[in-house]
């Protein structure tokens, strides 16, 4: 039996008397393209939050790759990109990069570095200005290049094409391919329905702290018996449903 890139088990979590997860389960296989839905508030940030051990959970149990997601080194294999980067204001792009990378143990190549940034339309200049001067969309672009460039087997992205232009998404989503056809596994949160429908090959539908469904997008089409993957996901949330 293959193991899991990642695993979720009846996690619960609660905030005082406020019950945030409901026993969320599901697994990510390796390999996979997996995005994870719901409306602000459903849970998708205090579950990412108890993968990456910032906080405690009452509950269940998380795995990376059959290893629990709190033992030393679990983390090692897996890049993640916040969705709301804030690098050290006085570092210059090439600082965070080196930085990020050095964190990992991984060697700073300028080279590789300035194509990704190409890749990503944004001005290699960057790598010499502070970060500072960087807009919204700049700055996630160099976290999405420093993410990429530490090339691991597993990616977490929340979020990652907010304040990205058009052709920055398209060519966000054209590395992702890239991923996908060296075999990396990669989770990311979305309110761009149109991206999960676009690059993932399985979703989960998150709300009220629970899992209302898991499975392809094209599944929870059928399911809910809609043409596209918003109304279903809408129709999936009003449901009361329990997966």
């Amino acid at each position: 039996m293959s193991v899991s890139a990642l695993r979720f088990a009846g996690v619960t979590k609660s905030y005082g008397r406020t019950r945030v997860l409901h026993g969320v389960s599901f697994d990510v296989a390796a390999g996979q393209f997996f995005g994870l839905v719901g409306i602000n508030g459903a849970g998708k940030t205090t579950l990412l939050k108890c993968l990456l051990d910032f906080c405690d959970f009452d509950g269940g149990s998380i795995e990376i790759f059959g290893t629990a997601h709190a033992a030393a080194g679990a983390r090692a294999r897996m890049a993640f990109l916040p969705e709301r980067l804030n690098p050290p204001y006085y570092l210059t792009g090439e600082d965070f990069i080196r930085y990020t990378l050095d964190m990992q143990a991984v060697a700073f190549d300028r080279g590789e570095a300035i194509r990704m940034l190409e890749a990503l339309d944004l001005d290699t200049a960057a790598l010499t200005r502070p970060v500072r001067a960087y807009s919204k969309g700049m700055t996630q672009k160099l976290g999405i290049a420093a993410a990429l460039l530490s090339r691991k087997d597993l990616y977490l992205f929340d979020e990652p094409t907010s304040g990205l232009d058009p052709k920055a998404r398209a060519l966000f989503k054209r590395q992702l391919q890239e991923l996908k056809r060296e075999g990396r596994t990669v989770l990311f949160t979305s309110h761009a329905l149109a991206d999960v429908a676009e690059v993932c090959d399985h979703m989960a539908v998150i709300h009220a702290g629970g899992l209302r469904y898991c499975g392809s997008p094209e599944g929870l089409c059928r399911e809910f018996a809609c043409n596209d993957l918003e109304q279903a996901f809408l129709t999936c949330i009003g449901s009361g449903a329990a997966a």
